[in-house]
């Protein structure tokens, strides 16, 4: 039998402290993830856009120069 006091639980099993360290190495991971993420879609957008203008991926000449130059910006 148990002592007359429990500890109260979550649906987890996990004590607070637990639960927040859980959490903080879940964000910490979304946020890398997201930002990787969002890196590798920029550069396939770059590759290729999804949306090609009027004349089609034959206009591609024209996104490759503004890429360069967006690239020369940033570093």
């Amino acid at each position: 039998m148990s002592s007359g006091i429990e500890k109260a639980s979550s649906l987890s099993g996990l004590t607070e402290p637990e639960a927040k360290e859980f959490h903080a190495i879940f964000l910490t991971s979304f946020i890398i993830f997201t930002a990787i993420a969002v890196v590798a879609h920029i550069l396939v957008w770059m590759w290729r856009p999804w949306l090609p203008g009027p004349k089609g991926y034959a206009a591609l000449d024209t996104v490759t120069s503004a890429a360069h130059g967006l690239v020369s910006m940033i570093s």
